[in-house]
């Protein structure tokens, strides 16, 4: 090794492997929920650390979904990935994290997002407006509301609050927030646990999304953040990468809609959503998985993807992928 080289230690020696699950098109839709416990009671018992539910326009409801998984799980954590704070005022919506908090007995973990101006806007016909002020400012009625037990009173640019909260007497609630800008990720890293990630490949989180919430917490006396990324994940041949690439950026691809991603992939190395999965045979996924481990990423939550033409295959493939990321995570 030359003198001017150095060596280049990685942020996080570990990484806990979670899953990020999705729509589920191949149950009926009275099936949907049952089949969700289903799933994640099995993730449970596989050895995964933690699922992660997003709140998918038109689908289940991710905190009422959570609320249920609850009392049939054990250990596992339980996330929102994310909860766009658009759709609730934070007083009701400290009041369900927190009622969802008791039924998870301490195990759920509030992921909140601004969301994007394609889905606020144009499906929800409310204003995007300044979205970096609101996060702030909804954290602010947060904090006050999970203090405890008493009257939550906070004024701000955004909200008049003045109102009871009478939950519960403690429950701890670990706030993740969707942060890909520059102002975004200050507001996480000064006033939440972390950030969870969507379309940040690893250059993308270790020069410009750790350095920055890292120095917000810091500046604000808080632990180090969780970095929490979300990775689709697709095990298949090596030969047949590309087509697999294809799939995901079919049913996943956002950037064309989002400026927010866009903006994001400007940071990194990767143009699309394919460029950021990992996708291949098992020794492949383990070594993307490794470097996004080594980029600083503290929890891994994976979105699998599956193959196939019809439902019995995409089903096989799924629980090829899921047994695959099982065997990793007493490794990573």
């Amino acid at each position: 090794m030359r003198s001017d080289e150095r060596v280049v230690e990685p942020y996080a020696r570990s990484m806990r492997i979670g899953l990020m699950f999705g729509t589920d098109r191949e149950r009926p839709r009275g099936e949907r929920l049952a089949g969700l416990v289903a799933d994640v009671q099995g993730v449970e018992q596989a050895g995964f650390t933690s699922v992660w539910i997003p709140q998918v326009p038109g689908y289940l409801d991710a905190l009422t979904a959570i609320a249920v998984l609850g009392p049939v799980t054990e250990r596992i954590e339980l996330g929102t990935a994310v909860v766009p704070i658009q759709t609730r005022h934070p007083v009701p919506m400290a009041q369900q994290a927190l009622t969802t908090q008791l039924a998870c007995n301490g195990r759920f973990t509030l992921g909140l997002g601004a969301s994007h101006h394609w889905i606020v806007e144009d499906q929800w016909g409310l204003p995007y407006d300044r979205p970096a002020r609101l996060v702030r400012d909804y954290l602010e009625v947060l904090d006050r509301a999970f203090a405890g037990p008493g009257p939550v009173d906070v004024e701000n640019e955004a909200f008049r609050v003045h109102s009871p909260m009478d939950v519960t007497d403690t429950a701890p609630m670990p706030i993740l927030i969707a942060a890909l800008a520059p102002v975004m990720l200050r507001i996480a890293g000064a006033h939440a646990s972390g950030t969870i990630l969507w379309m940040a490949d690893e250059r993308a989180i270790g020069e410009h999304v750790i350095p920055r919430i890292t120095k917000a917490a810091t500046e604000a006396g808080r632990p180090a953040p969780r970095i929490v990324a979300g990775v689709p994940v697709i095990l298949c041949p090596n030969d047949e990468t590309d087509a697999a690439r294809a799939v995901a950026s079919d049913v996943l691809g956002h950037a064309d809609f989002s400026p927010n991603y866009a903006r994001l992939l400007e940071h990194g190395n990767a143009e699309d959503i394919g460029d950021v999965m990992a996708v291949g045979d098992e020794t492949a996924i383990a070594d993307r998985l490794r470097s996004y481990r080594d980029a600083g990423v503290t929890e891994l939550a994976a979105r699998i993807v599956p193959l196939g033409d019809n439902p019995a295959a995409r089903l096989d493939s799924r629980r090829r992928t899921q047994e695959c990321l099982a065997t990793l995570c007493p490794e990573l």
